[in-house]
């Protein structure tokens, strides 16, 4: 269980940390770890719950958690010859294609 009370916490949050945990249980991470995780991501999002006295909108949030994953992609397709790359997008062009056929009929 997470230490922290999580009672400044928005709705808006707990429902992000919920869906976050529930996508780290489907990965087969325990419960406890899913939850810290994803608490973890609500604050490093968000900058942890809600300040005293304020009512937290208009507040943007960059979502760097959420950035992360990009830029571990790009390195990966890096690393990746020019041949491998153009083999991927023609696979995914033709999976494309297959589901739009398949959605029109």
């Amino acid at each position: 269980m997470p230490r922290g009370n999580q009672s400044k916490y928005t709705d808006k949050q707990e429902r992000k940390a919920d869906h976050i945990a529930q996508s780290y249980e489907a990965k087969g991470v325990p419960e406890d770890e899913a939850e810290r995780r994803a608490w973890a991501t609500v604050n490093k999002d968000d900058g942890g719950g809600k300040k005293p006295g304020g009512s937290g909108r208009g507040t943007k949030t960059g979502h760097p958690a959420a950035h992360a994953g990009g830029r571990k992609g790009g390195e990966a397709s890096a690393q990746r010859s020019a041949a491998d790359r153009s083999a991927s997008a023609r696979k995914a062009a033709e999976t494309r294609k297959r589901n739009a056929e398949h959605r029109a009929s």
